[in-house]
């Protein structure tokens, strides 16, 4: 798809400029046509650099206005072109722009959103499409925002626990590093004017400081070619899977992970199946949105049970990642036909789970960092001072 700008009269005289997406020159000009439109001026627009992802807050808010504004009775095309006009954020009232003007050339809501992938996610799409196939656009809207706030906690709440450590261990490493550089070398000095033997605790930290002062450039390119390695590693199926299943089986942080994924998993499934999406469809949405490959091939192997005439809950026990609790709970909502109503009870309770394993998590790490900070960085300046204590006792 091509963006093209136009200048284009109406049948009443009027000259209207805008934008358009479409596979090719006439294909603008045929939807202009259909408009009644007269083309005068027709050129390809320059490509520029796509807008990166819009913030979770903005489309929050984008979506409970638009919700507003359809349960009031204001048309489709002003209702978005009120939210484009008022949007603060600049790529957001580009896209907005755009849908407004495809749903004027006939396109429907959903369709006009599902060519701005990196604003609105499949699963948005989706519902929206059930939404307005079933004449509650208004509801299903409200519904969205309300799964967009608690998903966007919930991803907060998992940064906000790993955060911490990360703070912890880089100024952790910013002092080591600082001390070896150049503190540990002034001190190396003095003790070779007085002459005095150095205990082994010492040695070894001298040796750590000669070897990061003839060898920083080997660390830097360590780095480097580690992490690269990794996300090539990564970014191959078993090795994605691999990640994925040692992340959730670390102590504390893989519960952290594990409860977050099935919060997600059950309130995007649940989310989607009250709106009205199809059970396949909502499973194939939520393994994408999953988090871990791991997850992933559970729903994706849920879901071709489910095609094949079986139930949700097997495969989710036979992949060992759920808890028996939620298994039971999901195999109970298959049976009454109240499976919508289960998986947002589940994610409800996950909810408050991931909370407490967020404070578990902090709790810790703490004592673990401070006993780390002691053992490293004290154990480096003790070091320095037992040859000091050495020559006092010689005197």
């Amino acid at each position: 798809m091509a963006t093209f700008t136009y200048t284009a009269r109406a049948l009443n005289g009027e000259l209207k400029s805008a934008s358009i997406e479409a596979a090719n020159r006439d294909d603008v000009i045929a939807q202009l046509k259909r408009q009644r439109m007269t083309v005068v001026k027709l050129e390809e627009a320059k490509k520029r650099k796509k807008g990166g992802k819009v913030g979770m807050r903005d489309m929050v808010i984008f979506t409970r206005q638009f919700s507003t504004m359809i349960n009031a009775g204001l048309p489709l095309v002003q209702a978005l072109d009120i939210l484009a006009k008022q949007s603060e954020n600049p790529h957001l009232q580009e896209v907005t722009k755009g849908v407004v003007y495809d749903v004027e050339s006939g396109h429907t809501v959903a369709d006009a959103l599902r060519k701005h992938p990196n604003a609105f996610t499949e699963l948005y799409v989706n519902m929206v499409a059930a939404g307005e196939a079933g004449g509650i656009l208004d509801t299903i809207l409200m519904r969205l925002a309300t799964f967009l706030e608690k998903n966007d906690a919930l991803v907060r709440k998992v940064k906000g626990a790993m955060i911490y450590p990360g703070v912890i261990m880089g100024v952790a490493g910013t002092a080591i590093t600082v001390l070896l550089i150049f503190v540990i070398p002034t001190f190396q000095r003095m003790f070779a004017e007085v002459g005095v033997p150095l205990p082994l605790m010492t040695r070894i930290v001298v040796a750590m400081s000669e070897f990061l002062q003839a060898y920083w450039w080997a660390i830097i390119v360590a780095g480097v070619v580690s992490s690269w390695s990794f996300k090539r590693y990564y970014a191959t199926p078993s090795g994605e899977r691999n990640v994925d299943a040692l992340a959730l089986k670390m102590p504390i942080l893989g519960d952290v992970l594990r409860k977050s994924s099935v919060s997600r998993f059950t309130r995007t499934l649940g989310t989607l199946i009250s709106s009205g999406v199809s059970i396949l469809e909502g499973l194939e949405i939520t393994a994408k949105t999953s988090g871990n490959r791991v997850i992933h091939d559970a729903i994706m192997e849920s879901r071709s049970s489910i095609a094949g005439g079986e139930t949700i809950a097997e495969p989710l026990k036979k992949s060992g990642v759920f808890p028996p609790m939620v298994i039971s709970m999901i195999s109970v909502g298959e049976q009454t036909g109240g499976l919508d109503e289960m998986l947002t009870k589940i994610a409800d309770f996950y909810d408050d789970e991931v909370d407490a394993a967020v404070s578990n998590l902090l709790a810790a790490m703490e004592p673990a960092m401070i006993v780390f900070l002691g053992v490293v960085v004290g154990g480096m300046v003790i070091a320095m001072y037992l040859p000091i204590f050495d020559m006092m006792n010689a005197v």
